[in-house]
């Protein structure tokens, strides 16, 4: 079986890319608006884009259900206040993570929906998830707009890790953190770790 991205629907597409590049790790997006409304939302397409300078970027999509054909809130943010934070989410805190991905009007607060504690941040004014164990303080460093899609670049200005997640030596404690991951339409978590060759 083989297909011609060309021809086929968006939606088509996006089953074969979510299905194929697995697992993803999800970027929980918290932003302030202009007029201070704080925002928060999950994005499964998330990786780092630097490390020297420190970059992450994440893609953000179009609004989709009754805001199709507008900008999510998270671009409109970012591009505004042009700084971020992006908080790691570990599997205990996947059903408020999923609560902020419901499409809430511009005017609530996805902190207060999901029952989760804003704090503010070292360095950008966009507060950070408390309940997150790792946190970290972006300014945005550029948007390419890229088809349907905002490819979103920032510079990581500001690191947060809870005590009991931190090993030393700059590394973290994976199996305790145990991130969670996307899979298609499902979500997936760490089950073990293994060196190679085995």
């Amino acid at each position: 079986m083989d297909f011609n991205p060309a021809e086929l629907r968006e939606k088509e597409v996006y089953k074969l890319l979510s299905g194929s590049v697995v697992p993803r790790p999800i970027a929980w997006v918290s932003t302030i608006s202009e007029s201070g409304d704080l925002n928060l939302a999950p994005f499964s397409f998330f990786t780092v884009a630097s490390r020297n300078p420190p970059m992450l970027c994440i893609s953000v999509g179009p609004g989709v259900g009754e805001r199709e054909g507008t900008e999510k809130d998270t671009l409109v943010n970012i591009r505004s206040q042009k700084e971020f934070v992006i908080n790691v989410v570990p599997v205990e805190l996947g059903n408020p993570m999923q609560k902020s991905s419901e499409n809430l009007p511009t005017e609530i607060n996805e902190f207060q929906a999901a029952g989760l504690t804003p704090i503010d941040s070292q360095i950008v004014s966009a507060k950070r998830v408390k309940e997150a164990p790792i946190q970290m303080e972006c300014k945005l460093e550029q948007i390419i707009a890229l088809g349907t899609d905002h490819l979103i670049i920032g510079r990581m200005v500001h690191y947060h890790i809870e005590d009991e997640y931190y090993l030393g030596n700059y590394k973290i404690d994976l199996e305790k953190l145990n991130p969670l991951g996307r899979l298609a339409g499902s979500f997936s978590e760490m089950k073990g770790l293994f060196q190679l060759p085995r």
